[in-house]
């Protein structure tokens, strides 16, 4: 770790030289936005696609960054060079800038972080529980850095020994804090929330698989907790079967016959 590089806008600098000032919005006001990816044995995965929502991000939070993509993807390159991480998680990211009174945007400022992580494949058969939160964040297509109700939930979450939080509002499930849901109904259909959720880059790679019939819909409590199986989906879980919500068993309460062959096509696919 003492000799781990990050990014700075458009510059390879040590971390410990990859400092904000205090006056960025980013502690400011908690303004700004970011994308995480992983890179497997040396390679970026669905790096255009992380790179396509980054930009899309930044557009919809008026963040005009001079750092082109292609610029950036070098950037990316250089990084995965110095760092020699093969299995690692980068984050990009980009702040509201150094505002002048605190509450203006300013010139957005880029990091670029890349720390080692190695996908646990037992983790699958585990599976998670879930308890269920009414709330719905604050504009939920664009991956911004506000996680505030997710880690004030944390207590709670332990409190009920679980693993993570769904939420939900007017009766209608949502997402986790850091992963997209699907459920597969008693008719073995695949369904995930249609509105109000991060468009997760996994959650649209297992949509594209045409031989599953994935489809976005609206999604009541009462699905849920009726579903045959229910899994959550992102770039570090690839696929986790959901055992149980609020201590209610989902199926058989073991990981499901659909979300094992999505679990194994995505493996195939990232992991190898």
């Amino acid at each position: 770790m003492c000799n781990q590089f990050s990014v700075i806008n458009h510059s390879i600098v040590s971390e410990k030289e990859a400092l904000v000032h205090v006056s960025d919005l980013s502690i400011q006001r908690g303004y700004g936005i970011f994308d995480y990816f992983r890179t497997v044995n040396g390679k970026p995965v669905f790096l255009e696609a992380h790179i396509n929502r980054f930009y899309q991000s930044a557009k919809s939070m008026h963040l005009n960054t001079s750092v082109h993509s292609e610029e950036l993807k070098e950037l990316i390159y250089q990084l995965i060079s110095a760092n020699n991480l093969p299995n690692s998680g980068i984050r990009i990211t980009l702040t509201g800038g150094y505002s002048p009174d605190g509450y203006t945007l300013a010139d957005p400022n880029l990091f670029i972080t890349q720390s080692a992580f190695n996908f646990n494949k037992t983790n699958f058969a585990k599976g998670i529980k879930l308890i269920s939160y009414e709330y719905a964040r604050e504009l939920p297509l664009i991956k911004t850095i506000n996680y505030l109700q997710a880690i004030y939930l944390q207590p709670l979450i332990k409190s009920k020994n679980a693993d993570d939080v769904i939420y939900y509002s007017n009766n209608e499930i949502l997402e986790c804090p850091r992963a997209n849901i699907f459920i597969v109904t008693q008719q073995n259909e695949l369904l995930t929330p249609a509105n109000g959720v991060l468009k997760g880059i996994t959650r649209n790679t297992i949509l594209s698989f045409n031989e599953f019939g994935g489809r976005e819909t609206n999604i009541s409590l009462e699905q849920l907790y009726n579903a045959k199986e229910v899994f959550i989906t992102s770039t570090t879980k690839n696929v986790l079967p959901v055992l149980a919500i609020n201590d209610q068993p989902i199926g058989d309460g073991q990981p499901g016959v659909i979300s094992s062959h999505i679990y194994e096509k995505l493996i195939q696919l990232k992991e190898v």
